[in-house]
């Protein structure tokens, strides 16, 4: 996944300047005899920087790990839509047709739709901005204007709407 200039970038930036900032004033105050003291406080700085830079560092490749997965889960629930009968597979085609003149009407934009089949999928706002590598905030307005189009009060009277009297 290619790096984007995001705020945890821009964090560790900040975290490794004061990393190499207080490291060379470390340096410089022990050559120079400061007191135990300074150097204490400026040792920790440059430990805690440290700390956080590379907790950052883990939190990104765990939520990388994850993205990966929901894009493999997504993968898998594709091989298995191949390998349904031929009457699932054309009601299904059916439903999709449904949405997608549903969802003309509404005159959802490009954005809008993709988030919809998303949400109808049962994906969170956090992973469908995951996916579509979009800030939550971003996606979450983009449902906001689904359901505010549809005329439905909110994400489960969206789904309801297109199952609602299957049973």
């Amino acid at each position: 996944m290619p790096v984007r200039l995001s705020k945890e970038v821009l964090l560790i930036a900040v975290l490794v300047f004061v990393v190499i900032a207080s490291g060379m004033d470390l340096f410089v105050d022990l050559s120079h005899g400061a007191p135990n003291s300074h150097i204490v406080k400026e040792a920790l700085i440059v430990l805690l920087a440290s700390i956080l830079i590379i907790g950052i560092l883990i939190e990104q490749r765990v939520q990388a790990i994850k993205i990966e997965s929901l894009k493999q889960e997504l993968a898998q629930a594709s091989q298995h839509q191949e390998a349904m009968s031929e009457y699932v597979q054309g009601a299904r085609k059916q439903l999709g047709e449904v949405i997608t003149r549903q969802f003309d009407e509404w005159k959802l934009t490009g954005s809008e739709k993709e988030v919809g089949w998303l949400l109808l999928k049962g994906l969170s706002l956090k992973e469908i901005a995951v996916l579509r590598e979009t800030l939550e905030k971003t996606v979450r307005q983009q449902a906001s204007a689904i359901y505010k189009k549809a005329g439905l009060g909110g994400r489960h009277a969206f789904a309801a709407w297109f199952i609602e009297d299957l049973f």
